[in-house]
């Protein structure tokens, strides 16, 4: 139980690293120092929205399996 246990943590990081550097950070070059138009606000639509709900989601499950193994070993 304790092996399949950090198995899944292991699996559950990798997954979590790479949805997060799959996110967009849209492009706050100089136009951001200035005060350009990248701060008005945008929903995020399509694979943007998966992506953030992925990444919710994939913290949540990594936060529990963590503390499933601090209790189980």
């Amino acid at each position: 139980m304790e092996t399949a246990l950090k198995i899944t943590q292991m699996v559950l990081s990798v997954l979590l690293v790479v949805v997060i550097l799959l996110q967009v950070k849209g492009g706050s070059g100089l136009g951001g120092i200035f005060g350009g138009s990248e701060s008005v606000y945008r929903t995020k639509r399509g694979v943007e929205k998966w992506l953030f709900w992925a990444t919710i989601i994939l913290s949540v499950l990594f936060v529990l399996a963590s503390i499933a193994n601090v209790a189980i070993g």
